[in-house]
């Protein structure tokens, strides 16, 4: 019988009970030797824990991905990881602190409500969140995690636009927020590669 060590290796799971140290430890998998719906993402996710450092490695789609669904991957991951940033400020980007959606200068309204408007800078990042992932999730605009229907390229632009606004925001408001969670997920990478 297989111990969990070996299943965990050939079945890339994360089980009850692993130990941080053992977690993410799979032999590093060319993209064409992963066997499952979502291999772009588990590569993209695979290239960053070995080395996020490596910006070309991460933008250059592989050659048996289409460009379209590389980026479309990226976004995904972008939101998975803005969500700990979120988790991050809100301690400290208050309704108080930050009644508006500001960055260097510029002010953001938000289009989550049913006429665009100002709102508190926590309520705009998680309603400007809570839309991508929505609108990345969306079947009606991307049925397939294999190809992407032309229409549906419009909302990359968009979608990281306003992305970017959250990390301007972080990045001019709460910089020691910004710089310790940059600092800390480059050090959980570390760690996970040791």
């Amino acid at each position: 019988m297989a111990t969990a060590t070996e299943n965990s290796k050939s079945l890339r799971r994360l089980y009850p009970g692993s130990r941080l140290e053992e977690t993410f430890q799979w032999p590093f998998e060319p993209i064409d030797s992963l066997d499952s719906s979502f291999n772009v993402q588990e590569y993209l996710q695979q290239l960053i824990r070995t080395d996020n450092s490596n910006i070309q490695r991460l933008v250059d789609p592989p050659e048996t991905v289409e460009k379209d669904i590389w980026q479309y991957e990226h976004l995904r991951q972008v939101c998975l990881e803005l969500s700990l940033l979120v988790v991050a400020l809100e301690s400290e980007c208050t309704k108080q602190i930050c009644p508006e959606m500001k960055a260097d200068g510029w002010l953001y309204l938000c289009a989550a409500h049913p006429s665009t408007q100002s709102c508190p800078a926590i309520d705009y990042i998680i309603h400007t969140l809570d839309g991508a992932t929505v609108l990345l999730n969306n079947s009606k605009y991307f049925p397939s995690r294999i190809s992407i229907p032309e229409p549906s390229l419009k909302h990359f632009q968009s979608v990281a636009r306003r992305l970017y606004r959250i990390f301007a925001h972080a990045y001019f408001h709460h910089r020691e927020i910004y710089e310790f969670f940059e600092v800390r997920s480059n050090f959980e990478l570390e760690e996970e590669n040791k």
